[in-house]
């Protein structure tokens, strides 16, 4: 079966901040691309592309502008230890809005939500 999810964007007002928070809280290094005025920095997988953060002041008349959202779609990534995470996340200018909590079906980890560097909900998942 294919993944279900395709590719996410996550939409950064301060795009140098928002990469530097993402590297910073994932412990990950993104590859960065510039076109004009948009950017995108990509979080990969093993060796897929399956998101970014992306920076587009001005999008096609189609298109509407990309701007951060609380009340977005919200996305969740996985983590090793959410502890850490989240002193991360408050360290790098992020805050902690749904603390770690149990997820009540067998068998399930933890979630939390947090606010990035960017004014965006995003999820946390972990096993322990």
């Amino acid at each position: 079966m294919k993944k279900l999810i395709a590719f996410f964007e996550i939409p950064a007002s301060d795009f140098n901040r928002a990469v530097k928070f993402y590297e910073n809280i994932l412990r990950t290094q993104l590859s960065v691309i510039e076109c004009k005025e948009d950017k995108m920095a990509f979080f990969m997988e093993e060796g897929d592309c399956i998101g970014s953060i992306s920076f587009a002041p001005e999008r096609h008349p189609f298109a509407p502008s990309f701007h951060p959202s609380v009340s977005g779609v919200l996305i969740s990534f996985n983590c090793e230890d959410m502890d850490i995470t989240h002193s991360l996340i408050k360290s790098n200018g992020g805050t902690i809005i749904t603390p770690k909590t149990k997820i009540e079906a067998e068998g399930k980890g933890y979630f939390s939500i947090f606010l990035d560097s960017e004014g965006n909900s995003i999820g946390l998942y972990s096993d322990k």
